[in-house]
């Protein structure tokens, strides 16, 4: 008898069998080349322009000699060469470090230093911190500038512009899979109150399930349209560059938080999902009222980073903003346990309903386990709402010792 296996069909590509956040943007590209995928300002690209231009960084990285386990490190914006190098720079199985723009030289330089940054892309906006942090370092990474027409001229960081870096890149570049997907796709440094920052390692296997989560414990359709309120250097996003790129959705850019400009992005585009803290929900709280008119289309909030209070909650809910309430760590690739919704509190009071979303700690789907427990015996506290204990959580997406 003969199988299926032995009536000439390809032999299956090993490759195939691993888990990269990297596959989602070739798949959108394919399936939908005109659809938008990104907007800032006035620029707009398609999904097709913008797998050309991730293909042009990795090509153009490969040309300078960067590699595998190569680290690139990123001082960025929610701008969309953010968005590129997240499928870029894992192309070619290097790591993507996106680097803290609130920090000053010296952690910024312990950070190049620590990752063994080869490159390091930076926007004008820090080109003082980065050029300070670069001198400090006895091995100099090579430095791109990026020069954002919605920052304005600004100050050099270098002479290599990243347009031009770009243009070194070949359009059609054929990139690959990881040759492992346990290998680093991404670095990222968490402070503590003391000492250097901490470095975290992601790797594809755990970015592409938590980008997957994401999609799920959102209940996320195709194509949405989502504004980065979240800096994509914290986490990755959340995971959600790869995430909307899955989904064949928008990303809306915004370089910083800016509350009205924000409620002006939502009804321009008709954005239908964003990330942020609670500080940037009660944001929204705080602007004119004629600034938070004209929201007449559901759009969807995620929120963690510290207990958003319930009257927040509310609040943002009356505006026609829904809230979910979520919570994880750098450790753990972003969002991992969720205030998990049922129908039937939707009848409940607003008030009512906003207390039931301060709360969370359902794991995601992806997630394998997640307990709070005594740190000495390693048994789970009762679950009275008021026995304290440590948090536990494990799974593919938990980094692992």
């Amino acid at each position: 008898m003969t199988s299926i296996f032995d009536q000439g069909l390809a032999p299956v590509d090993a490759n195939y069998a691993v888990q990269s956040p990297v596959d989602f943007i070739e798949r959108t590209a394919t399936v939908y080349p005109e659809y938008p995928a990104v907007i800032h300002g006035a620029i707009r690209y398609n999904w097709a322009q913008t797998y050309e231009r991730c293909r042009r960084l990795a090509s153009a990285l490969k040309g300078r000699g960067i590699g595998r386990g190569d680290t690139v490190a990123v001082m960025l914006p929610n701008i969309p060469a953010m968005v590129e190098a997240h499928f870029g720079v894992p192309m070619i199985g290097a790591v993507l470090n996106t680097l803290n723009v609130r920090l000053d030289a010296e952690a910024i330089a312990f950070m190049l230093d620590h990752g063994e940054a080869k490159v390091v892309i930076a926007d004008r906006e820090f080109g003082e911190v980065i050029r300070d942090a670069v001198s400090r370092l006895d091995t100099k990474p090579l430095v791109i500038d990026v020069d954002d027409p919605e920052y304005g001229e600004g100050v050099q960081v270098s002479d290599l512009d990243y347009e031009a870096f770009l243009q070194e890149g070949d359009p059609v570049f054929q990139w690959s899979f990881p040759e492992n997907e346990w290998d680093a796709i991404s670095l990222n440094y968490t402070s503590g109150t003391t000492g250097n920052p901490k470095g975290v390692v992601y790797h594809h296997r755990g970015a592409y399930i938590n980008a997957i989560g994401n999609q799920t414990v959102w209940s996320m359709d195709m194509h949405p349209v989502y504004l980065w309120t979240l800096p994509m250097f914290h986490c990755n996003g959340w995971c959600f560059p790869w995430t909307i790129t899955a989904m064949a959705g928008t990303h809306v850019c915004l370089r910083r938080v800016d509350p009205e400009k924000i409620l002006q992005l939502i009804r321009d585009h008709q954005v239908t999902h964003m990330c942020g803290a609670p500080i940037v929900l009660n944001a929204l709280l705080n602007v004119p009222e004629s600034a938070k008119a004209g929201i007449d289309h559901d759009v969807k909030s995620m929120t963690a980073g510290a207990a958003p209070p319930a009257q927040v909650i509310g609040a943002i809910e009356e505006m026609g903003i829904q809230v979910t309430h979520v919570y994880g760590l750098t450790e753990v690739y972003g969002p991992v346990t969720v205030c998990a919704w049922k129908s039937e509190w939707d009848a409940l009071p607003l008030h009512d309903r906003a207390r039931k979303k301060a709360r969370q700690g359902v794991r995601y789907h992806t997630l394998a386990g997640t307990m709070v427990g005594d740190p000495n015996t390693m048994e789970p506290v009762p679950k009275d709402g008021k026995t304290i204990g440590e948090i536990f959580l494990r799974g593919n997406t938990v980094m692992k010792g």
